[in-house]
């Protein structure tokens, strides 16, 4: 079994740990946090440590915490030759402190604690400087993933990039979209199925040819009267913008 020591407490820290507390292939030795009550509820479950002087010997140390933390973070761990890294999307490896092996764990998915995720279908993107550290990261990946690719920074850095747009743009669009019920005593739970089938529809199809709409079809009455209907600025700004973005892929 490949050992792993957790350092860091937040959603995808703890989202790891359930993912490897529950596979076969993969045994958590330690998990560290600064602040012990963080994780304080498991201690009975796995060795848990706020002193980053006591950390174990382990095949891989797995940094979680937030962008900001990981160089610094790194760079306290009192040892070296060891293979350290870290699950951010936007961090190069070469942040980490160069005294250990470095590589990047990346699940691509959105966390939060309360939300249970199936970590099988979870992609891991994963890069080492070392080509000799890759086979172990993958061998970690696969334990919980059936989905794994190798990339170079550049592609992760597309990715995460990528990923703010379909993810965190979107779930802004969706509250917009529900200021705008709200507004008018409308239920947004109308709009769910809709927004699972928009999902569905780019399973199969590429979001070029999924493209519907009156700002593809350049329906401008229709698009007049929303403008029209829309009295937060805010909301008419982006409708003036995502439709002239829409137009211009479609060249309308």
């Amino acid at each position: 079994m490949i050992s792993v020591v957790i350092l860091g407490a937040g959603n995808v820290a703890h989202h790891l740990y359930k993912a490897f507390s529950s596979s076969e292939k993969v045994t958590i030795k330690q998990w560290y946090n600064r602040s012990l009550s963080t994780i304080e509820s498991f201690k009975n479950e796995v060795d848990i440590t706020d002193d980053i002087n006591n950390l174990v010997q382990a095949d891989i140390y797995l940094i979680a915490v937030s962008d900001d933390a990981i160089g610094e973070l790194s760079s306290q761990l009192p040892f070296e030759n060891r293979f350290v890294v870290h699950t951010s999307g936007s961090v190069s490896a070469y942040d980490l402190d160069k005294k250990n092996r470095r590589g990047v764990f990346y699940p691509l998915q959105t966390f939060s604690k309360s939300a249970t995720v199936d970590f099988s279908q979870v992609p891991i993107c994963l890069e080492t400087l070392m080509r000799k550290d890759y086979s172990q990261l993958k061998e970690v990946a696969t334990a919980i993933s059936s989905i794994t690719k190798r990339v170079n920074s550049d592609q992760r850095a597309a990715l995460h990039l990528a990923a703010v747009f379909v993810n965190n743009f979107t779930n802004q669009l969706y509250r917009v979209a529900h200021e705008i019920t709200e507004s008018q005593g409308a239920e947004f739970d109308l709009l769910k199925p809709l927004i699972l089938e928009t999902a569905n529809k780019v399973q199969e199809h590429s979001p070029y040819k999924a493209q519907t709409g009156p700002a593809k079809r350049n329906d401008k009455k229709t698009i007049k009267r929303h403008l029209k209907l829309l009295d937060n600025d805010h909301h008419k700004e982006l409708y003036k913008l995502l439709t002239s973005s829409i137009k211009n892929t479609h060249g309308r």
